[in-house]
């Protein structure tokens, strides 16, 4: 036992919390991932996109991992946008509006966006159909992806997004000596309430996200 922890007991239960914590972030973030490779999948099958799987760097830090995440997420939401910008400009006024209102039936959208869909590019089969009306035109999801976004950015800038290594199975030193880098070891504290504060947001952000993706993903599935 170190001197450190004879003087301060508690720090071993601290040292555990921080793993802990740190592993239910990277969880989050693996989540994260697969469901958008799942997402990627689609796009590139049905709307003729040409999007890059991503892939964790278990080697590298949170933030690089991060970044990884939200660099593809931006190409996503640019073709998402892509897609918007074409039917306004195919579809008359009175038609590109029904395609945003709520109170439409998604039939009804899918009937609109079918009468201009030979005119764009990629487009393959109702299941393309599907995508635009359940993520493209959807407001929900367009926000959700934007709020975790958000969420992965403001985690890659803090101290916590400098660790380093977020292989699953870390042993708890390795994980430490990466965490002490970026933290010293008498702020144990600090290090718990930031993975504690990141977690608050970031865990019920994941869930929605992987739950909202899963929907589409299942929908367009039974086209």
């Amino acid at each position: 036992m170190s001197l450190s922890d004879i003087f301060f007991p508690d720090n071993p239960k601290r040292r555990e919390e921080v793993v802990r914590l740190h592993q239910c972030l990277v969880d989050c973030m693996d989540s994260n991932f697969y469901i958008t490779n799942r997402l990627i999948e689609l796009l590139n099958t049905h709307l003729g996109c040409k999007i890059t799987p991503i892939e964790m760097k278990k080697d590298g830090t949170i933030k690089e991992n991060c970044e990884i995440f939200i660099y593809t997420m931006n190409k996503i939401q640019e073709v998402l946008q892509g897609i918007d910008e074409e039917l306004k400009k195919k579809l008359e006024p009175s038609l590109y509006q029904k395609l945003h209102d709520v109170t439409e039936s998604d039939t009804t959208k899918m009937s609109i966006i079918k009468s201009v869909a030979h005119l764009i590019t990629g487009f393959a089969g109702s299941a393309a159909l599907g995508i635009v009306v359940k993520l493209c035109l959807n407001k929900v999801a367009s926000l959700t992806m934007s709020r975790l976004v958000t969420i992965m950015a403001k985690i890659g800038v803090s101290a916590i997004g400098l660790v380093v290594g977020i292989a699953a199975g870390l042993t708890i030193e390795l994980i430490l000596s990466a965490i002490i880098g970026a933290i010293e070891r008498d702020q144990l504290e600090k290090a718990i309430q930031e993975l504690e504060g990141h977690l608050k947001e970031f865990k019920p952000a994941s869930k929605e996200y992987y739950e909202t993706i899963l929907t589409v993903i299942l929908k367009v599935s039974d086209k």
